[in-house]
């Protein structure tokens, strides 16, 4: 067995499962319905796949050689990320009673989610640099290291791939009691804040550079 590759596995698992933009964007599409989260949870594998292209092709040195250029995609990632904040925010102002119950104007259409995922997952400038940083660790001496890193990238989309739709599956499954008017406002409003503080965190490094 290799050990290096179960080593990586691991890593990538801790990666892919760790709460942030990504996490918070799919429950917030798994509130308004199974197919909205569960297309926004393959959204976010589809930033992955990009990333870690990048990362393949050592395109993403260029923005740790370039700083304008990362502090640009910073800046563009924080505001979308910003934006989504405030859409959650003020989804969780709106009255109480609107909440749990059908509302086409609330709940994303599939391709809106996919966007919301893909983006979400897409703009983030630090992933790049982070598999960059990563994956050649886990590229044992001597051996061809295009076909190895494209294996370690295939085993990172494919966690997202499984861990992403569980955590939309599973917030469905509970939706009865998380779409009750107090909670789903809470969640609302609890996402919104993380998106906005995240997105604030990347526009003020960005813009403090």
């Amino acid at each position: 067995m290799d050990a290096q590759l179960v080593a990586f596995t691991g890593v990538a698992a801790g990666m892919v499962a760790m709460p942030g933009a990504d996490f918070a964007v799919v429950v917030r599409n798994s509130l308004a319905s199974r197919r909205a989260g569960v297309t926004c949870a393959i959204g976010v594998a589809g930033g992955l796949l990009v990333h870690t292209a990048l990362a393949v092709a050592g395109v993403a040195a260029v923005l740790t050689a370039v700083p304008t250029l990362f502090r640009a995609l910073q800046v563009l990632g924080g505001a979308y990320v910003l934006y989504l904040g405030y859409r959650a925010l003020r989804s969780a102002a709106r009255p109480l009673a609107s909440f749990g119950v059908p509302d086409g104007a609330e709940q994303p259409a599939a391709g809106g989610s996919l966007r919301q995922g893909f983006f979400t997952n897409a703009l983030n400038p630090k992933a790049p640099i982070t598999f960059l940083s990563v994956l050649p660790q886990f590229v044992p001496a001597g051996s061809p290291a295009m076909p190895r890193t494209l294996l370690l990238a295939s085993i990172i989309v494919a966690l997202a791939l499984v861990w992403f739709p569980v955590v939309a599956l599973l917030v469905d499954r509970l939706g009865r009691r998380l779409r009750r008017p107090r909670t789903a406002r809470a969640i609302e409003g609890g996402t919104g804040v993380a998106l906005s503080v995240l997105g604030l965190v990347l526009l003020t490094e960005a813009l403090m550079a």
